[in-house]
């Protein structure tokens, strides 16, 4: 049976993004469904055997969010597309112009688009509850006509109908992950890493009071990999009496990574509690535990399914530099106890943590649209 043309959409996301391109994209070319994008890029090319129809002249929000958005309208039309999958709130009008158009319509929710609202910077105090409200409640009708709701975890799909709402999870694929060996966990150096954007949201200031906090007897040392974000965050953070334990290694390629994680004792992971980390699934997260690393990370709920119920770190709460220095005592004074840790996150991005069972999800639920 011939399988109907596909096309996904986004007026935000770059035209390779982890979610959209590497992972449901090439998984639909690779089982042979035919595939386009159309998103913002310099030219039409096809890769990986998706045909990429460029959106030119992406500027601003504004623009964005009405140039934009009608051009991805207009070329979704022209594609012919019997299935349109839109990655983007901003686009939800267009996914009803499309449906009423005759198509079958995918949404694809990564992010709990209310709570999200709720962290942006750029909106006024006092309007981001009603346009929270709003968000929930234009979300509310989409799940109602749409034909299917993809989200990114199971905490997302509780405001959408069971019935159509798919969970298809950001696991990493394999090549996203480092599969470190490294010096033998008990011989290595009392380093414990962090690795990706350094800001104020991301724990910076915690980190480094907290190994301020480790008992001096076990010469416990910081190594941060990453930019700083803003640049001026370094210089705030140097003044803390941390910053003497602390090593700032800059941008590491991957080579560079995978060094840092095959030589430290732990991975650190300490969102701060705002409404939009809640349910994020940072990629470090999952790369500390394919590196055999104990991860110490924030208590939310969703982490907790994912490191607590695998035994592959210790939650603690991501505010208490006090708790977090605890939380490094503890692997550097129990190197056996602490191995063990890595080694079952190890096993569990190895057995189920990973693309391959959420490929298998998306796979089935466009046979279901067939």
């Amino acid at each position: 049976m011939r399988r109907p043309r596909v096309a996904h959409l986004t007026s935000v996301h770059r035209p390779f993004d982890i979610r959209i391109f590497q992972k449901e994209l090439r998984s639909l070319a690779r089982g042979g469904w035919p595939v386009t994008l159309i998103a913002c890029h310099t030219h039409d090319e096809k890769v990986d055997g998706v045909e990429i129809r460029a959106i030119r002249g992406c500027g601003g929000r504004l623009r964005r969010m009405t140039l934009t958005v009608s051009a991805v309208l207009a070329k979704a039309i022209r594609s012919r597309a019997e299935i349109c999958h839109f990655h983007d709130p901003e686009l939800i009008v267009v996914g009803i112009i499309l449906k009423l158009l005759g198509r079958r319509v995918i949404y694809d929710v990564h992010e709990d688009l209310p709570r999200q609202i709720e962290s942006k910077h750029w909106i006024a105090p006092v309007l981001k509850y009603p346009i929270a409200l709003l968000a929930e409640a234009v979300e509310w009708v989409a799940g109602r006509i749409f034909d299917r709701i993809v989200v990114v975890t199971p905490v997302i799909a509780r405001r959408f109908p069971a019935g159509k709402t798919i969970v298809v999870q950001n696991y990493p694929m394999p090549d996203e992950l480092f599969d470190v060996e490294g010096t033998p966990y008990a011989q290595r150096p009392p380093v414990i890493c962090y690795a990706g954007g350094i800001s104020e949201a991301r724990g910076a200031y915690e980190m480094v009071d907290a190994i301020a906090e480790v008992d001096v007897r076990l010469d416990a040392r910081l190594h941060l990999a990453g930019e700083f974000v803003p640049a001026a965050l370094r210089r705030a953070l140097e003044k803390r009496r941390g910053w003497a334990r602390t090593s700032a290694l800059g941008v590491l390629d991957r080579a560079g990574i995978r060094d840092l994680l095959g030589s430290s004792r732990a991975g650190l992971v300490l969102l701060h509690p705002h409404p939009n980390h809640l349910n994020a699934q940072p990629i470090k997260l999952y790369e500390y535990m394919a590196a055999g690393l104990p991860v110490i990370a924030s208590d939310f709920p969703l982490w907790q399914e994912i490191i607590g119920r695998n035994g592959a770190g210790l939650l603690i709460d991501p505010m208490d530099p006090q708790a977090i220095a605890r939380a490094i005592e503890w692997v550097l004074d129990n190197p056996e106890q602490a191995a063990a840790m890595g080694a079952k996150g190890r096993a569990a991005v190895n057995g189920k943590l990973n693309w391959s069972e959420e490929e298998n999800k998306l796979l089935t639920m466009y046979e279901g649209l067939r």
